[in-house]
């Protein structure tokens, strides 16, 4: 964690969705089986199904990097396939109450909103994918925005954040995440890097660059009071 960096009051928060505001795991091991059953009915992937905890580790890679990692070795039209499924079964689970958000996630939000925060989600996943978990979570609302790297195409997280920061003036903002990609993200545009340890997806040093840890979701309530506790002792 890098404690040297003084967190500056942010006028938005940008968010992952996967291991920060969405358990991933309470939707994906379904998912998962599903997955690997239809591809061997299909004939397209003859292996021994991979353990669900390849794919969780995966969690914030590129689509085409994940399927790469979890089926070494395995054909262009496996991986393609194996690209639809996830949506569509990950859709099915969302649509029928499967999932969960993380403890505290919604009424944090909530809180944030109405303390004046802009909201948004940056991810790596697929555009109706992140749509779908903030829409069947009840909390689409309450973001100015939902950036994926499959509606923008976009070859990093860096980029797809900057180009977040410019579609909507955010000259200030924390990049909140729990792997490296977040904290490249954050760390490439100028950001503060909130950590959450909470999340067991990634590994612990993949925080390592972060301001700040959290392992509890509600503690960025705490953190805002405090970056905004220092601009008034400054302007006072």
């Amino acid at each position: 964690m890098d404690s040297n960096r003084k967190l500056i009051t942010p006028q938005a928060l940008i968010f992952d969705m996967d291991g920060t505001l969405f358990e991933t795991d309470t939707l994906l091991r379904g998912v998962h089986e599903r997955i690997f059953r239809t591809l061997r009915e299909e004939g397209l992937y003859m292996e021994p199904v991979p353990p669900v905890e390849k794919l969780l580790g995966c969690l914030g890679m590129l689509l085409e990097d994940i399927w790469k990692n979890v089926m070494p070795g395995s054909s262009e039209a496996a991986r393609k396939r194996a690209d639809e499924l996830l949506l569509q079964y990950e859709l099915e689970g969302l649509e029928a109450g499967e999932g969960s958000l993380y403890p505290h996630v919604e009424t944090t939000l909530r809180q944030l909103k109405a303390r004046g925060y802009k909201l948004f989600v940056a991810s790596n996943g697929l555009e109706m994918y992140v749509k779908g978990v903030a829409r069947f979570k009840k909390i689409a609302d309450l973001f100015s925005g939902l950036y994926s790297a499959g509606e923008f195409a976009t070859a990093s997280k860096v980029d797809l954040v900057a180009r977040l920061m410019r579609d909507h003036d955010i000259n200030a903002a924390w990049m909140v995440g729990d792997r490296s990609s977040d904290v490249e993200a954050g760390k490439g545009n100028g950001l503060g890097v909130i950590g959450c340890a909470y999340a067991v997806y990634g590994r612990k040093e993949e925080l390592s660059g972060a301001d700040e840890l959290i392992s509890d979701f509600r503690q960025l309530l705490e953190l805002c009071s405090a970056a905004d506790e220092k601009v008034a002792e400054a302007g006072a």
